[in-house]
């Protein structure tokens, strides 16, 4: 049996795992990432009766339930590097023995069904502000995935070399990667979204194509992602975090997806500074989606 070193998972001495500062018994089986902190607690609101909550650093979280659903809601602060952290703590939490240190073995695995709801820029003409974008695939120009055994496993590596080709990758950048999002919560959250491929950056500005005072690297950058193009699929949108959660997940076992709301128009050069309306309808829209009775 593998044991994991104290120096591989930090268990704090209250039982909780180091980062996040949660206890197994405290995760439900259904989690929502939300980068803000103070949208973690937005989202709690809404909870009939929260069982618990925790904070350190950027990483905030209530528990809770609303009818006969169990839920946590996460703050992740940004970028694939927290969801690196936030991926294999939960996972831990999940699938580890904290007492022996160990994995659990299969049959006592535990799968989590875990849906981001973020905020994004839109890259293509017809989707407007406020819109609802679903990603049922993420693609990754942040590299995380790549420091993964088992990457090829779960990722579309035709998809890959068609977007390498398209948009002439520089090969000094991270190896872009693709996942699909789980079937099962596409399908859920299909009705009034607009789905596509989210891609995740590395940054907000320069790795997104924005260009404040320092200029491109290359110039054709965004227009080269936002003209490509294969077997019907295109790029809808930028943001920072889902193609880490997508390929963890999918390595890992869990079930994952992405909703953004639109705040920024980049084709038009629009923007919506008070989103807040926004992101409550697709809140509410999620959490009706999640705690619905089949």
């Amino acid at each position: 049996m593998n044991t994991i070193p104290p120096s591989e998972l930090i268990i704090n001495p209250d039982g909780s795992v180091f980062h996040l500062h949660l206890r197994p018994e405290e995760l439900a089986d259904t989690v929502i990432l939300v980068g803000d902190p103070d949208r973690s607690s937005m989202i709690a609101g809404y909870f009939d009766r929260i069982e618990c909550s925790a904070a350190n650093r950027e990483f905030r979280s209530h528990t809770g339930t609303i009818g006969s659903t169990r839920l946590t809601v996460l703050s992740t602060g940004i970028g694939c590097d927290n969801i690196d952290i936030v991926m294999n703590e939960l996972d831990a939490l999940t699938n580890v023995d904290f007492t022996t240190r160990t994995v659990r073995p299969l049959p006592e695995r535990r799968s989590l069904r875990i849906v981001r709801l973020g905020t994004s820029g839109a890259l293509q003409p017809d989707i407007p502000l406020g819109a609802i974008v679903l990603s049922a695939i993420s693609g990754g120009i942040d590299g995380l995935l790549n420091f993964y055994a088992g990457r090829d496993e779960v990722c579309d590596t035709a998809l890959e070399s068609a977007f390498v080709e398209q948009t002439g990758w520089d090969v000094r950048w991270a190896r872009p990667y693709f996942v699909h999002s789980d079937a099962s919560l596409v399908e859920l959250f299909t009705p009034e979204t607009y789905r596509g491929v989210t891609l995740s950056a590395p940054g907000f500005y320069a790795p997104q194509g924005r260009v404040v005072r320092l200029p491109l690297a290359h110039r054709e950058y965004l227009s080269r992602i936002e003209h490509f193009a294969h077997n019907g699929l295109r790029v809808t949108n930028f943001e920072m975090e889902s193609s880490a959660i997508a390929g963890l997940s999918a390595l890992m076992g869990h079930r994952a997806v992405t909703l953004c709301t639109i705040i920024a128009q980049r084709t038009a050069g629009a923007s919506e500074a008070d989103y807040s309306a926004y992101v409550q309808r697709m809140v509410e829209l999620a959490l009706a989606r999640l705690t619905a009775k089949e």
